[in-house]
């Protein structure tokens, strides 16, 4: 980095480093803590609903950030929220040429349960951005968020009753350095999809896809259809296991659409699927074929195997159908 670009550096940063500690404002729930989305939350995630001593239902610790979620409706948030965008200073860094986003670290803490009726708002504050970091991706720089929540209280103060952290690593990827040639520039490489992480559980999942085949493991058992794939039945608890071909029809069970951050190679908004399968099991799966505003729970779906990183990676998706 020459002199100048240093002094170019140190400019912009200025700009950045001067909202460290800046408060944006509430972004309020469009819903009170309520017992149908905890019920829904815990079925979604294969746990039991907590109760207190007196049977009374108890909000998830871990459900915290979804109070205060906008819903399908990117930043569709409730009267009276911020209009602020707290992400205001990856835009800037984004703007100086460092797009690149490697990891997300999100952690969440709890302050107690949270109970049937509260109303939550959330308050988010710029909690650092580190210095400039050199890896074995690129440059960049750190920049940590914080979310604190809060349970409004009718004629006394607010009640802090969690908090998010959020830190994101903002890069510019290294590029190795070529001999100046009159040459035509080299058209970029395309960044590959990440590959699975494959094991002995899973490796007949990944090997079907590559057949166009969607297998579903299956206990010798008792015969419960489970995915993801694992050593043994939680049913029966049986070790002994084989596949069935599903018919790849099934429906949308639940979705997200994905906004930010923008991660290549994926094009955004990016939906992701809860698809039910027609055999009764669920898996994770994007959905391709339809804008992210048209998504529907209850949507019928068809599987289809696409190929990416050359043919190496083959990935079953899911597409809308009529009926």
């Amino acid at each position: 980095m020459t002199k100048e670009q240093a002094v170019a550096e140190a400019e912009w940063m200025q700009e950045v480093r001067a909202l460290v500690g800046k408060e944006y404002g509430r972004v309020y729930a469009w819903d009170a803590v309520n017992a149908p989305m905890i019920r829904q939350w815990c079925e979604l995630m294969g746990t039991e609903v907590p109760t207190d001593e007196a049977g009374q239902v108890l909000a998830p610790p871990a459900m915290l950030q979804v109070w205060c979620m906008e819903g399908p409706v990117a930043n569709n948030y409730p009267p009276g929220s911020t209009t602020e965008n707290p992400y205001e200073a990856l835009k800037l860094i984004e703007a100086q040429g460092f797009p690149s986003v490697v990891a997300v670290n999100s952690e969440l803490s709890f302050e107690r349960y949270l109970r049937e009726g509260e109303k939550l708002y959330y308050t988010t504050r710029l909690d650092s951005v580190g210095e400039e970091k050199t890896t074995g991706l690129g440059t960049g720089y750190f920049v940590t968020l914080i979310m604190s929540y809060f349970s409004q209280q009718p004629g006394g103060e607010d009640e802090k009753v969690g908090e998010l952290l959020f830190r994101v690593f903002k890069f510019r990827p290294a590029n190795p350095i070529t001999p100046a040639t009159d040459a035509p520039a080299a058209q970029p490489k395309a960044i590959p999809r990440s590959a699975p992480g494959i094991s002995d559980d899973t490796r007949f999942f990944w090997d079907g896809a590559r057949e166009g085949k969607l297998l579903i493991q299956r206990c010798k058992g008792c015969g419960t259809l489970r995915h993801p794939p694992g050593p043994v039945c939680p049913s029966c608890h049986s070790f002994e296991w084989d596949t069935v071909q599903a018919s790849g029809l099934g429906t949308v069970y639940s979705f997200v659409v994905m906004h930010y951050p923008e991660v290549p190679p994926f094009d955004y908004p990016n939906p992701v699927g809860l698809i039910e399968l027609d055999e009764g099991t669920r898996l994770i799966a994007q959905i391709v074929g339809i804008k992210s505003g048209e998504v529907q729970i209850g949507q019928r779906v068809k599987v289809e195997f696409n190929a990416f990183n050359d043919g190496e990676l083959v990935l079953p998706q899911f597409r809308p159908i009529a009926v």
